[in-house]
């Protein structure tokens, strides 16, 4: 649990620091975005599923 946690906190923080470096990630093939009576609604699923697979990358290397 502690490792999980500690692997967190240094993946907020690297992210923090690389941000405004960092291009803004384009819309992968599996995110969904559609417009509803006037308001933008978007459903990441690939996104979110790239970036648990590159946390749990992280976590195994730790």
């Amino acid at each position: 649990m502690l490792k999980w946690l500690i692997v967190l906190a240094a993946s907020v923080f690297v992210i923090g620091l690389l941000q405004p470096r960092l291009p803004r990630p384009g819309r992968l093939p599996g995110d969904l975005r559609f417009r509803l009576r006037g308001r933008e609604y978007s459903f990441p699923f690939a996104s979110v599923i790239v970036f648990s697979l590159v946390a749990a990358f992280i976590g195994w290397l730790l």
